[in-house]
């Protein structure tokens, strides 16, 4: 469960795209580095999967964190786990029930500039249940090996795949997988 879940979340970011309506232009995604992925672990290895489909609107001035506002939007249908009948299970309603929940949404309630971190709060929905978290993201720019100035941002974030009801309705979930999934976001823009 837990590497579909992370499975799900790398190929959306895979697939983010930014706009941001206090721009003259949006921010243009890096779209070959920028992934949503997770890791579900079980008593016998660990599943790590992406989604590959969604979006992410920021809103507000990046030189002034506490301006900005974030909404990521992920398509559940689009997880991806290198497998095709788990992908379908993590699909049904065992798992993520992707045609009664067909979308996962992260919206930021605050940014903060803590050193090299931005720490954002906000609203994770899955599953039509909504939980508050933290996700803190380090924060690097520089150039790529094209010569061209990206920023890039890493989150991290580990949830409790009971809260949102992921899996809880899975026989082989209660027995093998862990209740713990590890997500990773890598955000990278072009400047």
């Amino acid at each position: 469960m837990k590497q579909g879940f992370r499975s799900a979340l790398l190929v959306a970011l895979g697939i983010v795209f930014v706009t941001s309506t206090a721009f003259a232009a949006p921010l243009k995604l890096d779209r070959t580095h920028s992934k949503v992925s997770f890791t579900a672990e079980t008593l016998l290895f660990d599943v790590d999967g992406e989604f590959g489909e969604f979006t992410v609107e920021v809103e507000g001035d990046p030189a002034k964190p506490e301006t900005v506002k974030v909404k990521m939007t992920i398509n559940v249908a689009s997880i991806d786990t290198k497998n095709q009948k788990r992908d379908d299970h993590l699909r049904s309603p065992d798992f993520f029930d992707a045609k009664t929940h067909p979308i996962i949404t992260f919206t930021s309630t605050s940014i903060k500039k803590k050193g090299n971190q931005l720490i954002v709060k906000g609203k994770l929905t899955m599953r039509g249940k909504s939980k508050q978290v933290t996700i803190p993201f380090k924060v690097a720019k520089g150039k790529n090996g094209a010569g061209v100035d990206t920023t890039t941002y890493k989150g991290k974030l580990t949830i409790d795949r009971n809260d949102f009801g992921v899996g809880t309705g899975s026989i082989v979930a209660k027995i093998s997988l862990e209740d713990e999934v590890d997500l990773k976001l890598l955000v990278v823009t072009f400047d």
